[in-house]
């Protein structure tokens, strides 16, 4: 087993997998929520395909985009990454060729485009817009806190809705897209990231993600059905475990700030809990709606893909350090 993550390391550290489940557990959320809530609107391929087939499809986008992101992100730093020596890159220290970073750019963005296919033309072209933004992102928008944060909101929000286009409740989606913006500007203020976050780019930050909510709302306007913007079959104690969610989150950065300080070590475990945290928004929108057994489900699945990123870290851990005896 060694043997074999050993050899496919340096592109498993390329696409970043160990933190792409997060991803996943977002369009894995709106299936489950689209085929278990009474009146949401369900395409014809997500009520007559096999669940399994289309969490498959949910597996393939989720990671493709986010690995897609991550092996660019690579591939377009590799001049900044050299000149400041910057640790952890495979491509710096040499473990993972040039040519290899760009087949994991077009392998990634071509397994998400092949699960998109599960769900639909319109998830086809949702996911190739969703690239462009990514690849916008990589070259332009983290340079430019202000774009940045709005962006990346965004690509959160539209890759939520792939599954689904046509999705009625919009507050889950908002949540997410609220979250990737939070979550970019702490790493980038407590991780004290170049460039700083300054008073216009928060400015406009704040402009976007109030453009982005009007945006959503508008879309759940036009869907809304007779019961409103707030669908009769949700209870509104549904809210009550996602704002658990959302302090517990909170109280974990304090702590981890308290502890460890400010500076890059937070930023970066700021940014690695912050893409896995959606998936507990997920399992406690299901919770509270009522629908355990989907929660259950997504809890399991969930539960599965953080061990074997966990387990994967750690075979990282052995192949780069080790383990030798001390005679």
């Amino acid at each position: 087993m060694l043997y074999w993550v050993r050899k496919a390391a340096p592109m498993l550290k390329l696409t970043r997998v160990t933190t792409g489940f997060g991803a996943v557990g977002n369009l894995w959320f709106v299936i489950l929520w689209s085929r278990t809530t009474p009146g949401e609107h369900l395409p014809t391929f997500l009520s007559e395909e096999p669940l399994w087939v289309a969490l498959t499809g949910g597996l393939l986008v989720g990671l493709g985009l986010y690995s897609f992101g991550a092996a660019l992100n690579d591939l377009l730093d590799i001049h900044k990454d050299r000149a400041l020596g910057t640790p952890g890159h495979p491509i710096v220290d040499g473990t993972a060729s040039l040519e290899l970073a760009i087949c994991a750019v077009a392998g990634a963005l071509m397994l998400a485009i092949l699960g998109a296919t599960f769900f639909g033309i319109g998830a086809i072209l949702l996911t190739l817009v969703l690239a462009v933004a990514i690849l916008v992102f990589n070259a332009l928008g983290k340079y430019v806190p202000g774009v940045g944060m709005v962006l990346l909101s965004l690509i959160y929000a539209g890759h939520m809705l792939i599954p689904n286009i046509w999705m009625r409740f919009m507050l889950p989606v908002w949540l997410v897209m609220t979250h990737a913006m939070v979550v970019l500007a702490l790493a980038q203020y407590l991780g004290r990231r170049s460039p700083p976050i300054s008073r216009r780019a928060a400015i406009f930050a704040g402009v976007g993600w109030g453009a982005g909510s009007l945006m959503l709302l508008a879309l759940a306007w036009d869907r809304k059905g007779t019961d409103g913007l707030w669908p009769d079959p949700v209870p509104m104690t549904a809210l009550i475990y996602p704002a658990i969610c959302v302090i517990i989150f909170g109280l974990f950065i304090y702590r981890r700030t308290k502890r460890h300080g400010t500076g890059p070590q937070l930023g970066e475990r700021i940014t690695r809990y912050g893409a896995i945290w959606p998936t507990l928004y997920g399992v406690g929108w299901l919770l509270g709606a009522g629908h355990q057994r989907a929660a259950l489900l997504m809890a399991g699945l969930s539960g599965l893909g953080f061990l074997s990123m966990t387990i994967l870290r750690e075979f990282y851990a052995l192949i780069d350090q080790p383990v030798g005896y001390r005679l």
